[in-house]
């Protein structure tokens, strides 16, 4: 059996925190549909209690990601290694600050806008994550 390390752990937090993050809002968007047929207050009812668990994995995904600059040393990256981080950074406050946005607003327009950001937002951000961890 493989030994497994702290970097280990710290990925798999990272990439689970990710998917939990990426993919709520897609579940959440493929049913919004569904729950407005179900009454007016289903969207928001299922919204609240699945706000909880993203925010949670948003958490993880702040810590993680501090454990991860600290584990890479970003002195001893490229350039353009560093430029990636920062732009992938911008997006997750993107992601971040728009989905606080989008649970604040009632106006649809605006809960449209916000919520196509985060989701734009983390997509891009995992994008590069992705392409950050080679």
């Amino acid at each position: 059996m493989l030994s497994i390390s702290a970097g280990d752990l710290r990925l798999f937090l990272h990439v689970l925190a990710a998917t939990v993050w990426v993919g709520g809002q897609f579940v959440l968007l493929v049913l919004i549909p569904t729950l407005r047929g179900l009454g007016v207050d289903a969207v928001g009812i299922v919204a609240r209690r699945l706000n909880g668990v993203l925010w949670a994995a948003f958490g993880v995904l702040i810590v993680t990601g501090i454990w991860n600059l600290q584990a890479v040393n970003l002195a001893d990256q490229s350039t353009a290694y560093r430029h990636t981080v920062v732009i992938k950074l911008i997006l997750v406050a993107i992601s971040g600050v728009a989905a606080f946005v989008h649970v604040r607003v009632a106006a649809p327009r605006a809960r449209a806008l916000s919520g196509a950001a985060t989701l734009i937002g983390a997509l891009l951000a995992l994008f590069l994550g992705v392409v950050l961890a080679g």
